[in-house]
């Protein structure tokens, strides 16, 4: 292999080309050049990785590292066996799809009206993109005392209103309880999806809405088949990002509930997190790999449906 370089052949008016051979010295800078990467990749993340996936397989107790047997899928049997496990399943699912939907159905609007050019804009930007710079665990200690029954500002407001007569037991009851913490992820993920979506709609030619207009094109029609399908990509990569982030996000939940009343709120994540409080880090490990071939396998079908319906 061989790298093409460029020379002016004088009196010719001509560039001409001359090949540069691929030498092992060559090969050997690119390689020390990417070597850091590599290390610190492979050190850091692989390595705890395949280390975890081991641990899945074997009765891991913290408190007990003496022996450490190989049981198969022992771990995972357990998991699928405690009772708990069809909550948290459920919990999950209502947690992923109860955020994703009105963020980015709110974090879409909200880039639309960012995009027009109005008095102060920079600083609703600003006061738009905020929460994206606060610790998830942190909104979830605030969201705990805004929502506390009895002299949280939730309630408050709820009274003064005069929309309820009592105040709710927002964290006590296992309904109310996944609502709040649903609430409190959408308040704190609508940013990335204003963030992404408004940086893709400066891409959008102003030339060809224009065009469209004088076409005759009202506006949503012009958004649904001209802006929608110019940021198509931005958007699938946008929602698939963020379904991964969400499913592998505890910190709110901890924060506000730590996965109660009764286990109610608890999610994959934050039951694995309990697993690795009471030391049994053998399920813990099943845990986590049974979220890895999950994700894995949605973004798997998730591509796939997506370029089906591109041709």
């Amino acid at each position: 292999m061989s790298t093409p370089t460029k020379k002016t052949v004088p009196g010719r008016g001509y560039t001409a080309t001359r090949k540069r051979p691929f030498t092992s010295r060559t090969a050997l800078a690119i390689l020390g050049y990417l070597a850091p990467a590599i290390v610190f990749v492979g050190l850091f993340t692989y390595y705890p990785m395949i280390k975890g996936s081991q641990m899945a397989f074997r009765q891991w107790n913290l408190f007990d590292l003496t022996e450490t047997p190989w049981i198969g899928l022992g771990n995972f049997q357990t998991i699928i066996a405690d009772p708990v496990f069809p909550t948290v399943a459920f919990n999950t699912l209502i947690w992923v799809v109860g955020s994703i939907v009105p963020q980015f159905v709110i974090g879409f609007i909200i880039a639309l009206w960012l995009k027009n050019k109005f008095r102060f804009r920079g600083v609703y930007q600003a006061l738009v993109f905020y929460p994206w710079a606060v610790s998830g665990f942190l909104i979830g200690i605030m969201f705990r005392w805004m929502f506390n029954s009895e002299f949280g500002v939730i309630n408050d407001l709820l009274l003064r209103s005069h929309i309820t007569d009592t105040p709710l037991p927002w964290l006590a009851d296992p309904t109310l309880a996944k609502l709040a913490v649903v609430i409190a992820n959408v308040w704190y993920g609508v940013t990335f999806f204003a963030i992404m979506i408004l940086a893709a709609l400066q891409s959008v030619s102003d030339d060809m809405l224009e065009a469209a207009a004088l076409d005759g094109a009202g506006y949503f029609r012009s958004l649904f088949q001209i802006t929608i399908p110019a940021i198509k990509t931005t958007l699938v990569l946008t929602v698939l990002l963020r379904v991964i982030w969400i499913f592998n996000f505890p910190d709110i939940i901890y924060g506000m509930t730590d996965g109660g009343p009764a286990n109610q709120t608890h999610i994959i994540t934050t039951w694995m997190i309990n697993f690795t409080q009471q030391g049994n880090y053998g399920v813990a490990s099943a845990l986590g790999l049974m979220v890895v071939i999950f994700l894995t396998v949605f973004t798997g079908i998730y591509l796939m449906i997506l370029s089906r319906g591109d041709d």
